[in-house]
């Protein structure tokens, strides 16, 4: 019974990210070089304990429902499976002494700032890299491609660590 609810609560939060995506957050641009990719909260912020599988067909369907609705070709498709393929390297490479708890979440309150931070600058980064060398199609113009990356990887990461301070819990539920 527990996981049926698990499964209803992600598939709303899937719903909530790719809708404030496509009617909020696909609007904010800054100077031309930096858009924000808010729909990659979805897959950065599921349970440590996700199937690679699980993950690879989240993130390709994550990525197809953006292509589609961008006409991109797939290309948000790609780099979002490349980024669910290399999550969990990025989260064995991250894991604490003591390793994860079955109970872990991706929380800045529950992993610690350093955590967070080099777990979503590698992987949003990664991603970004993937998706605007995938767009721009040849390496001719790859400065303006690699101030996209930086640029959207900053803005991105600076509104995903919003949303986990808002609305993620502050600390561990009691066990």
């Amino acid at each position: 019974m527990r996981a049926a609810g698990g499964f209803v609560l992600h598939l709303i939060l899937l719903v909530l990210y790719v809708l404030l995506h496509v009617l909020v957050a696909s609007k904010l641009v800054l100077f031309d070089l930096g858009w924000c990719f808010f729909y990659l909260g979805f897959l950065l912020f599921l349970p440590i304990t996700t199937p690679i599988v699980v993950q690879l067909l989240l993130g390709f369907g994550v990525g197809i429902t953006m292509d589609i609705f961008y006409d991109t070709g797939g290309v948000h498709a790609a780099a979002a499976v490349l980024l669910m393929y290399l999550r969990p390297w990025v989260l064995r490479l991250l894991t604490p002494r003591d390793g994860y708890d079955a109970a872990d979440a991706v929380n800045v309150h529950q992993m610690g700032w350093q955590w967070f931070f080099v777990y979503m600058a590698l992987l949003v980064s990664i991603h970004h890299l993937a998706f605007f060398l995938l767009e721009l199609g040849s390496f001719q113009i790859i400065g303006v491609a690699l101030i996209k990356v930086a640029v959207s990887t900053l803005f991105t990461s600076i509104t995903l660590l919003i949303v986990q301070l808002l609305f993620f819990p502050s600390r561990r539920s009691n066990r």
